[in-house]
C-alpha cells in the first residue's frame, strides 16, 4: 500500500523562490526606466520600461501558478497563503494593467505609467518579502 504525505503547510521551492525573486527586479527596472524618462524625454527608456515589465509579468505569472498549485496542496494555516496569493495576483493584474499603459505612444503613457510603475514595485516587493518569509516559518 502506498502513502501519499500530507501537506501541514506547503511552502516556495528554489524555482518557485527564483521565478517571485525575479519579479522585483524587473519591476524596479521598469520604475527606474519610467523615472529616467520622465528626466530626459528619450523614447527609448519607455521602451526599456516595456519590455522590463512584460518580462516581470512572465516571471510573475509563473509566480502565481506555483504560488496556486501550492495553495491548492497546504493545508490552511492563519491565511498566510492566502495573502501571498492575493498579493501576486494584484501585483500581476495591475502589472497587465501597466503593460497596456505602456503600449500608448511615449507621451501619452506618461504620468499614468509612473504611477502605476511605482505601485505594482511596491506590491512585487510585498509579494516577495510575504512569500519568501512564509518559506522560513515551518
Amino acid at each position: 500500500m502506498t502513502t501519499l504525505p500530507v501537506y501541514r503547510y506547503s511552502t516556495p521551492g528554489p524555482l518557485h523562490a527564483t521565478l517571485l525573486a525575479g519579479t522585483v527586479p524587473l519591476f524596479l527596472g521598469a520604475l527606474l526606466s519610467d523615472i529616467a524618462y520622465t528626466q530626459t524625454y528619450q523614447i527609448q527608456w519607455a521602451n526599456f520600461a516595456s519590455w522590463l515589465i512584460a518580462g516581470a509579468l512572465v516571471f510573475g505569472g509563473f509566480a502565481f501558478v506555483f504560488a496556486l498549485v501550492n495553495l491548492a496542496r497546504a493545508e490552511r494555516k492563519a491565511g498566510q497563503p492566502v495573502v501571498y496569493v492575493l498579493l501576486l495576483l494584484a501585483t500581476w493584474g495591475l502589472g497587465l494593467v501597466n503593460a497596456f499603459q505602456h503600449a500608448k505612444d511615449a507621451y501619452a503613457a506618461m504620468p499614468a505609467g509612473l504611477v502605476l510603475s511605482v505601485i505594482v514595485t511596491v506590491l512585487a516587493l510585498a509579494a516577495t518579502w510575504t512569500g519568501l518569509r512564509s518559506a522560513g516559518a515551518k
